[in-house]
């Protein structure tokens, strides 16, 4: 790659030079390099596979900056998150299109010769179906990947750290198009025209956002990217920023021309020490290549980019807690108005888009609104990515257009609901937990409700940060709802009464109903302290916090009702209301549980059913773990 720091960049050479590398390539392997596959060895499975090619006398490189000559290589790369995370490390092989997963680095000889040499394909490394038991050997057999729809994760499949690869994939050209081809307020109207909502949880419409903010007077405008992304078992922010972080820097530049910004920060957790560095290199990249600085593809554009990284506090999620952070102070969010747009970052007009948001933008600016449009709902147009997680087959990253169903995602992308030992077990599914602390549940009677910002707030729920997690038959909501509210409670910044002095509250009586304390009252209480704090609180983040207690009081009434007044946990989850038993007919006598029982309080004779006396019983345990043949519950 040339250095252009003071040449005018030339999109059409840079991607020219990277497909003239390619074309000389004899193959090109591709391993997945988000943090799942690497923590769960990728880099291990390709270093071991180049070592064993190396033995065999086949070329290879990891870099196509090495050098110019690459004929008849095998191109070793590394992608962004492939979304499978279950199945990793993922290995694709082109141009076969093989699609191996759980790769080892001891799989490294067997790969290289029987399918880089002979061109076989090792059928125990191929996907297996779950339900049809089919066996997958291409990405285009597996329903996983054939019922998504992937535009900002498309190019989560190209070399991260390659700038000339995304270049070669119209990288950058929406930006070249917004700063030489159009005026501020054509750009703010092409994403108003688009209909594109903030995919940070709040949905409003973003175009609007950005005319507000360049309609603000001011000698000094920021733009700000939100990667601080802190609901539990959410990814989709940390996945982008790994593997495609030049759509969010050209996604950075395109609302920076918008507003009439010269200076942004991309604001992301010190969590994702991976997703860091990639920015940090893309940054890096972009600067060598005159693609960010000063007067950018000539136009007298000025604009510059740094990281910061949080130190994880989730209500930095919250925009005004983020500028505060930015600033050097305590992570607390303040009162509206002013709103950022007027007055944000030290005092300036500041413009916020979470990442997924921003990357959506380049495909906005090449292929045009209609084209966006074309996609998702009337209301909710474009498409959304989910973190699929749970009692679920198919776990891991997912795009798919709004207006898909609950139905699909669970049963077709997701394979099927399965019971607590991993297993499909049918018409199994309970609800789902959408949008993390902030979101709410659905029920069965939703499978079929469009996923869009709308239909869902009517199901009083919300699309949040795009969480989606699964639960069988064996889940108790109860104690969904506290584990969600004991997170919201911890990470309260205590700035408002409402929500640090409310959520305490409300755990303290969910603690109360899981553990048999309960009266009449406390479902009533509990009820009203979740309306106070909705109402009260100062920001969205408080507001939002009682949601997974409110959703799951109105859906599973049934279920809280059987804990306060039965005293009983129908999903047999919590140990105070369990009534410890030894189902008969799995019971085959065989005194394991007798004999680790430290109180005694198991009777039955040798290969006959036992018995549990509940007075004399503790819950340890024990017993349960001792008992082949998974008879005993309630403990």
């Amino acid at each position: 790659m040339q250095n252009k720091t003071s040449i005018l960049p030339d999109l059409e050479q840079m991607a020219q030079h990277y497909l003239s590398q390619e074309a000389q390539l004899k193959r090109r392997i591709i391993v997945c390099g988000g943090t799942g596959c690497i923590a769960n060895g990728a880099l291990k499975v390709r270093d071991a596979i180049c070592a064993e090619m190396a033995k065999s006398g086949l070329k290879t490189v990891i870099d196509l900056q090495e050098c110019e000559d690459h004929q008849d290589e095998t191109y070793f790369s590394k992608s962004g998150c492939q979304g499978f995370c279950q199945m990793g490390p993922i290995l694709r092989i082109e141009p076969e299109g093989i699609f191996y997963c759980k790769v080892k680095p001891e799989d490294a000889a067997e790969i290289v010769n029987v399918t880089l040499k002979n061109n076989e394909i090792i059928e125990r490394l191929v996907y297996i179906d779950p339900v049809s038991g089919k066996a997958c050997r291409h990405e285009n057999e597996i329903d996983f990947y054939t019922m998504q729809n992937r535009v900002v994760l498309h190019n989560c499949l190209i070399e991260p750290d390659n700038i000339e690869e995304y270049i070669s994939r119209k990288g950058y050209v929406g930006a070249r198009k917004a700063l030489c081809e159009m005026s501020p307020e054509q750009v703010c109207q092409l994403i108003i025209d688009s209909g594109l909502r903030g995919r940070g949880g709040g949905g409003f419409p973003s175009g609007l956002k950005w005319k507000l903010t360049l309609d603000s007077q001011g000698d000094k405008k920021y733009v700000i990217c939100n990667g601080d992304e802190g609901d539990p078992g959410a990814f989709m922010d940390r996945s982008l920023l790994e593997g495609n972080p030049h759509a969010v820097i050209e996604g950075m530049i395109i609302a920076a021309k918008a507003i009439e910004a010269d200076e942004g920060v991309v604001y992301v957790r010190a969590e994702y020490p991976l997703a860091v560095r990639r920015m940090r290199n893309a940054i890096q990249q972009a600067q060598e290549c005159g693609l960010l600085g000063t007067n950018l593809f000539d136009s007298g554009f000025n604009f510059k980019l740094r990281i910061m990284e949080g130190a994880g506090a989730f209500v930095c999620g919250e925009e005004t807690a983020l500028i505060a952070s930015i600033e050097g102070k305590r992570g607390m969010p303040s009162p509206k108005p002013p709103f950022p747009a007027q007055s944000g970052l030290f005092g300036k007009p500041t413009l916020i888009n979470n990442v997924e948001t921003l990357a959506s933008i380049p495909y906005i600016l090449v292929e045009g609104a209609a084209a966006f449009r074309s996609l998702g709902t009337e209301k909710s147009p474009g498409t959304k990515t989910f973190a699929l997680t749970g009692h679920v087959a198919n776990t891991g990253l997912i795009e798919v257009p709004f207006g898909s169903t609950l139905r699909d995602i669970v049963y077709k992308i997701g394979g099927g609901v399965t019971d607590n030992d991993g297993k499909v077990s049918g018409e199994d599914f309970k609800a789902v937990q959408i949008g993390g602390p902030s979101g709410g549940c659905l029920t069965p009677e939703l499978l079929d409700l469009p996923l869009d910002f709308d239909s869902l707030k009517e199901a009083g729920a919300m699309i949040g940060s795009g969480g989606l997690v699964v639960m069988n038959n064996q889940t108790c909501m109860v104690k969904i709802a506290r584990f969600f509210m004991r997170f919201t409670q911890n990470e309260s910044c205590g700035k408002c009464v409402p929500c640090r002095e409310g959520t305490k509250q409300m755990l303290a009586l969910l603690d109360d109903i899981i553990e048999g304390k309960a009266d009449a009252d406390t479902l009533e209480l509990l009820e009203q302290t979740a309306e106070a704090v909705q109402l009260g609180s100062l920001c969205g983040l408080g507001k939002t916090a009682p949601n997974p207690v409110l959703s799951t009081m109105r859906y599973f009434r049934e279920e809280y009702e059987a804990h306060v007044f039965k005293k009983v946990c129908p999903a047999g989850e919590c140990k105070a209301l369990a009534k410890p038993e030894i189902i008969a007919e799995l019971c085959i006598g065989c005194g394991a549980c007798k004999r680790k029982c430290p109180v005694d309080a198991i009777t039955g004779e040798l290969k006959k059913p036992h018995y549990i006396d509940v007075d004399k019983c503790i819950r340890c345990g024990a017993c349960k773990a001792a008992c082949r043949f998974k008879a005993i519950v309630g403990v």
